[in-house]
């Protein structure tokens, strides 16, 4: 256990070998996960800066700023790393549709014993 990294508080990210901390992010005021990305030191510091939630696509292999095109942006109230700070919660108020496919989250399928199913993201 490294006591200054897991109980000090000094920032100092455990990035993995390809230089990225997974991220959840979560609506700021009903709690529902709304997705789950990656950071990298650069997406870190401008999230941290900007007050919006930026991140590190690892299909295009760049640095993005979540809604910059749809303007679906993630304003950020709250930030939190976990013990071993190798992942971040972000806490953020969407400005419409978090997902690519236009719904509410990511999250919006189950999966059971017959397989996926649509769910309302708030139930």
């Amino acid at each position: 256990m490294n006591d200054a990294r897991d109980k000090g508080l000094t920032l100092n990210p455990k990035y993995d070998r390809d230089g990225l901390i997974t991220a959840v992010v979560t609506d700021a005021e009903s709690g529902d996960v709304l997705m789950v990305a990656h950071m990298n030191e650069e997406a870190l510091g401008l999230t941290v800066q900007t007050g919006f939630a930026h991140f590190w696509s690892r299909s295009r292999q760049s640095l993005w700023k979540k809604g910059e095109t749809s303007g679906h942006m993630l304003q950020v109230r709250d930030m939190r790393i976990d013990c071993d700070q190798d992942a971040v919660w972000v806490k953020a108020v969407p400005a419409g549709p978090t997902c690519h496919t236009g719904a509410r989250s990511c999250f919006f399928r189950r999966i059971g014993p017959e397989g996926l199913t649509a769910v309302d993201v708030l139930e």
